[in-house]
């Protein structure tokens, strides 16, 4: 029996947090953040974990969690490249950031053969959702549809930062619980126990809608649509070369449009917090003491043995 794998993405530059945010500690025992994602998924049933890091971080990766995890549960590597082109594409002049989720989970192009989960490493998911995406991808079900995906569905206020604008994928849900339609949108603000867009002015959202933190399931074949979509991406990006994205999002909405997946939306009710914004570094701390002292955690995740 072939092994769920969870694919966390570690590639990020976290400019807006001013540094490599995904390998700074914010648990109890010294932890950062994407351990608590690991032990929850380790909890959930995942043997296996690919981690995609940027060659320039990787000695740094491997100090801080990847050597010590490997004890654990197998791991794997592969780099986002930002050079990793297409034949007839090269990086554009000026050009420095990545290519985006949808290239990152590319990079894995290969590598995979088995159901897989896709996360940031960066976010706090909660225990729930690894188990909801587990059970999906270990029980397939066969639908009208070539492919058959899923996603965590988060409710958008359990997901907002105190201290700045984020970028959320809203979702449209159908009546049998797949997904709709996914809007990539910025500038939502929380504002107590509301929530709005600045867009042309302060335009309220639901506080209740179901949104999309790149929480998903695929099978392997999504990797082949990546792979058959991204010269056309790159094509649509010389309008915008230094910071047009492939995001997988997008690719997962364009499936359903074009009527080849069904994407069921598995809904949590965990709450999300990650580090966007340097503020947020004391809350998550103080969210992480305050699950261990709960019991959720133990103090060390992942003590060397």
């Amino acid at each position: 029996m072939k092994k769920n794998v969870l694919v966390i993405m570690a590639a990020g530059i976290g400019s807006r947090f001013g540094g490599i945010k995904q390998l700074t500690p914010v648990g109890p025992g010294g932890e950062i953040i994407m351990e608590y994602s690991i032990y929850d998924a380790i909890r959930a049933g995942f043997k296996k974990i690919i981690f995609i890091i940027r060659k320039d971080i990787e000695e740094d990766f491997k100090t801080i969690i990847g050597n010590r995890i490997s004890k654990y549960i197998e791991t794997e590597y592969v780099l986002q490249d930002i050079n990793h082109l297409p034949n007839g594409f090269q990086k554009p002049e000026g050009r420095t950031k990545p290519w985006g989720t949808g290239q990152a989970i590319l990079s894995c192009i290969g590598k995979i053969d088995a159901p897989f989960a896709v996360i940031n490493a960066d976010d706090y998911y909660g225990r729930e959702g690894f188990q909801a995406i587990y059970n999906f991808l270990s029980n397939p079900v066969e639908t009208k549809k070539k492919y058959h995906f899923c996603m965590a569905g988060f409710v958008l206020g359990n997901t907002l930062s105190e201290y700045g604008a984020v970028t959320r994928g809203v979702c449209k849900v159908n009546a049998d619980g797949s997904l709709a339609d996914i809007v990539e949108t910025s500038n939502i603000y929380k504002d107590g126990s509301s929530a709005y867009v600045e867009k042309n002015g302060r335009q309220p959202i639901d506080f209740n809608s179901p949104v999309s933190m790149n929480m998903w399931g695929f099978t392997p074949e999504i990797l082949t649509e990546l792979y058959n979509r991204f010269p056309a991406f790159l094509e649509r990006s010389k309008s915008n070369p230094l910071t047009a994205e492939y995001l997988l999002p997008e690719v997962v909405d364009n499936l359903i449009k074009e009527g080849l997946a069904t994407v069921s939306v598995l809904h949590t009710n965990d709450k999300w917090f990650g580090v966007t914004y340097q503020e947020d570094k004391q809350f998550v701390m103080d969210s992480f003491t305050a699950l261990t002292e709960q019991g959720v955690y133990p103090k060390y995740l992942f003590p060397d043995k």
